[in-house]
């Protein structure tokens, strides 16, 4: 790993793509998350700059629509675990059926049936490419893409907490929603792609959002430079001259 101001560079991932001769021009990114204040507005704001499409919001809108329900109800449900008591229903309801072929159950939507069809909606955007995907398990959907640069987005707790007070939170409540959100998407990423959460491995970068939604802009655009004039020149180009860094053992 590379460790720069506010930056954590994959060096492993970055090198095999330079071993393997890769010629691919990047046109996804994966902006995995924590519960990080600002980081909706850095998908937005990066996607503006490229003039790619943002799969944000839109990408709830069309899994809502394939999954005929309202966009708050996978709102709800998206990068979480369904309930002990949902699963447990769930398991009872299917059961009772058993032995019974003229009888199907009632469609209902719960995380797998989100998962599914969000993986069948971020491939499809991209199949597309010229665009921007946050979160929704993407990062592992389309880990084996060579036009791909995969982000996530962190912070300490402190400032996360600090942000949300700033906009009107209870300090209870602000510590409770952070712990709560990310120990939620760590256990859905657990359950549905076997994988630590954050799993360093996967990302070219992991970006600290406490300098400023610009600086994190500015660090992924600085990759995609990277990437635009050829690997071997990532860290001596575009990222050396603009970060301070140091090399340190992989962890």
């Amino acid at each position: 790993m590379t460790i720069a101001q506010g930056i954590v560079i994959n060096d492993s991932i970055v090198q095999a793509a330079a071993s393997n001769n890769q010629t691919a021009v990047i046109r996804i990114v994966t902006i995995e998350r924590e519960y990080v204040y600002g980081a909706a507005g850095i998908a937005r704001e990066l996607a503006a700059r490229l003039g790619w499409k943002l799969w944000d919001r839109l990408l709830t809108k069309v899994v809502a629509r394939f999954a005929h329900c309202e966009q708050s109800e996978v709102k709800r449900r998206e990068e979480r675990r369904d309930p002990l008591y949902y699963r447990l229903l769930k398991s009872f309801t299917l059961g009772s059926y058993e032995g019974n072929s003229s009888v199907c159950p009632v469609e209902t939507l719960d995380a797998d049936s989100i998962v599914r069809i969000s993986k069948q909606v971020v491939e499809e955007a991209a199949s597309g490419g010229d665009c921007v995907i946050v979160g929704r398990g993407s990062q592992h959907f389309l880990q084996d893409r060579d036009d791909t640069l995969r982000f996530f987005l962190c912070g300490s707790k402190k400032q996360k907490i600090q942000r949300l007070i700033s906009e009107g939170q209870e300090e209870t409540n602000a510590q409770v929603l952070v712990d709560t959100v990310d120990s939620e998407r760590a256990a859905f990423i657990r359950n549905y792609f076997h994988a630590d959460w954050p799993n360093r491995s996967l990302y070219h970068a992991m970006v600290n959002t406490d300098a400023g939604s610009e600086t994190a802009i500015h660090v992924i655009l600085s990759f995609l430079q990277g990437f635009d004039k050829g690997l071997g020149k990532l860290h001596s180009e575009a990222v050396q001259q603009q970060l301070v860094t140091k090399r340190v053992a992989n962890p």
